[in-house]
């Protein structure tokens, strides 16, 4: 069954809104951050990650973002056009403003943190008067991340574009992907996570998360009637991450499909949940089952916590194919499904 309709013949699959930023990962790792001394740059920020996920699985993607007007801007959007993104709406902050700098700690395999400046950065300074109708009724969908809603006037532009999507029947998908940074209190957490979360088609986040979006009105929900809840309001797909237990996806129509991690040998224990966003939109963007493009999120999940890195580690649909291949060989082809 298809949960999301998407409107045919649009020049985009998907248009992302939210932070692009730089991620610096340690070379000399498995040890505390304070001794790491060598670091490779890549790429970062969720929003970032999984719209270049898509394009590597061969969708349309394009983004609205502010980037720094310096050579970091210049290497992100040198990034993006690399990937086949569109960067037409990927303006450069006109004050100063940065990109936002992600250290990563990898101390062991399962052990993972990370250090964010976010301190006057570029991409909170996307403004409603730089999202325009035209590009969001070009795209089946958008995406906004929960980190675009910690501060004016970002958080202002991300409503004005669910604005536009819902009058251009462009899907809306919330990725919730909470950062503490920028945010002042719960209770401001709790209010714009829910003023997008009530008109979306699709959520994704984790436990924590969604308690984060409901503790206003609903703290103590558990998975069922989190689901049900957000299902009384817009969405078609609930999905909520439960980390290495695996995750579930709820669907309107009262079912739930489970589905675990593929096994492999991690190396980090962050980059994982954007490699799933993306492959599991790629395949619902094809018209996949809805267990199908579960098991290509988990796979693509797997295949990221053991790369070095997020961005230039996204697999093609022919390496997701071959890894999903792989480890139902050896581990037989229930090994994800529960």
């Amino acid at each position: 069954m298809q949960y999301v309709s998407f409107e045919k013949n649009r020049k985009y699959d998907l248009i992302a809104i939210g932070r692009i930023a730089i991620d610096f990962n340690p070379l000399d790792y498995f040890k505390p951050l304070s001794e790491s001394q060598q670091y490779r740059k890549y790429l970062g920020g969720s929003p970032a990650n999984v719209a270049v996920g898509l394009a590597r699985l061969g969708k349309k993607v394009g983004f609205f973002a502010k980037v720094s007007d310096d050579q970091f801007g210049d290497y992100v959007t040198d990034f993006f056009k690399k990937e086949k993104i569109d960067v037409s709406r990927i303006k450069r902050a006109e004050h100063g403003e940065k990109l936002g700098l992600t250290f990563t700690e990898i101390l062991s395999p399962t052990e993972s943190s990370i250090l964010m400046y976010r301190d006057g950065v570029a991409d909170l300074m996307l403004a409603p008067e730089d999202i325009d109708e035209e590009y969001i009724a070009s795209s089946k969908a958008i995406l906004i991340s929960g980190t675009a809603l910690a501060q004016s006037p970002s958080r202002e532009a991300c409503l004005k574009a669910m604005q536009l999507a819902e009058k251009n029947n462009t899907k809306i998908i919330f990725d919730i992907d909470y950062r503490a940074y920028n945010w002042k209190s719960k209770d401001e957490i709790a209010v714009y996570y829910t003023a997008v979360a009530e008109h979306a088609d699709i959520i994704m986040g984790s436990r924590e998360e969604y308690d984060l979006t409901q503790a206003i009105f609903a703290p103590d929900m558990d998975d069922e009637a989190t689901a049900k809840y957000w299902f009384s309001k817009r969405a078609k797909i609930v999905i909520i991450k439960h980390g290495k237990k695996g995750s579930t996806a709820h669907t309107f129509d009262g079912q739930k499909y489970n589905i675990k991690p593929f096994p492999v040998a991690a190396f980090k224990s962050f980059g994982g949940g954007d490699g799933y966003g993306s492959a599991f939109l790629y395949g619902l963007f094809d018209g996949k089952d809805i267990m199908d493009c579960l098991e290509l999120g988990s796979a693509s999940a797997s295949m990221l916590v053991s790369a070095h890195g997020c961005s230039e580690f996204m697999p093609t649909v022919a390496e997701l194919e071959k890894f999903i291949a792989d480890e139902k060989k050896e581990f037989g082809d229930m090994i994800a499904r529960e």
